[in-house]
């Protein structure tokens, strides 16, 4: 595991994993998304672990895509360009989901795209009262991916869910609790204690029980989770075809406004 990109720190039950780009508010490149897919199968396989925490380090949880890395591929070839859906997002969605621990999203900033995703792949989620939350894929010509298409409608509802990814407006920590987003909201300065004392009581609770809820209510999704990832991929490599969303992460680099013309 590359420990520059992914900390794990292990004790006491509960294995931390900590996204480590601050300086890029922790958005994702290639290189971090097979670190944590590592952390994340090794966490899952290591029986003195019971309860798992997933965060950011610095003022961020996750940015989402290296949108400058992403641009990089588009460039090279627009037909290949999204098939990170398929090869680093699904698995580590998969895998959060299928883990038999529960796993604890500690939002401690901003947490947009595919980094909403991953939170909402967790069992619960825990926020600082600065943190901010967007889709932010239709800001950029694209779908949902990382099971957010499903997630966030299981979270919000559907009526939220589409006003939430079809104007890709921000909403703030107090609206992500108030809408089903976050289960708690918590003051910065207590959310370093927050984070362990839950994680800490998941630790020391009855560990089998909480695996077989989670394989309960993952038996409840229509349709399971894994046709919904493969959707939302095939989704995604149709619009990095698209002169919209090429010209959007472009303008997105340049920090200009997109201009969208529905091809």
């Amino acid at each position: 595991m590359a420990e520059e990109t992914v900390q794990l720190a292990i004790g006491e039950g509960v294995a931390t994993i900590a996204l480590n780009q601050p300086a890029k508010r922790n958005a994702l490149t290639v290189e971090m998304k097979v670190a944590l897919l590592e952390a994340v199968e090794e966490v899952a396989a290591e029986d003195s672990v019971r309860a798992v925490v997933l965060t950011g380090s610095g003022r961020a949880f996750c940015a989402g895509q290296d949108l400058g890395e992403h641009a990089e591929a588009l460039r090279a070839d627009p037909a290949s360009a999204l098939d990170t859906v398929r090869a680093h997002y699904n698995p580590l969605v998969q895998a959060i989901t299928d883990m038999d621990k529960p796993v604890l999203a500690a939002v401690n900033g901003t947490c947009v795209g595919a980094g909403l995703g991953l939170a909402l792949a967790c069992d619960l989620r825990l926020a600082t009262a600065s943190a901010k939350f967007a889709t932010a894929f239709t800001a950029i010509g694209l779908s949902c991916d990382s099971g957010l298409s499903a997630t966030l409608v299981r979270a919000v509802g559907a009526a939220r869910a589409s006003e939430l990814v079809l104007l890709g407006e921000a909403f703030t920590a107090e609206q992500a609790l108030a809408w089903g987003v976050v289960g708690r909201v918590v003051p910065d300065e207590q959310f370093a204690g927050a984070v362990e004392q839950l994680a800490g009581r998941l630790a020391t609770g009855p560990t089998r029980a909480f695996a077989e809820a989670k394989r309960a209510m993952a038996g409840a999704w229509t349709p399971p989770i894994g046709e919904v990832l493969a959707a939302e991929a095939a989704a995604q490599s149709r619009l990095g075809l698209t002169t919209d969303h090429q010209g959007a992460v472009e303008a997105f680099l340049a920090k200009e406004q997109p201009k969208f013309s529905g091809a």
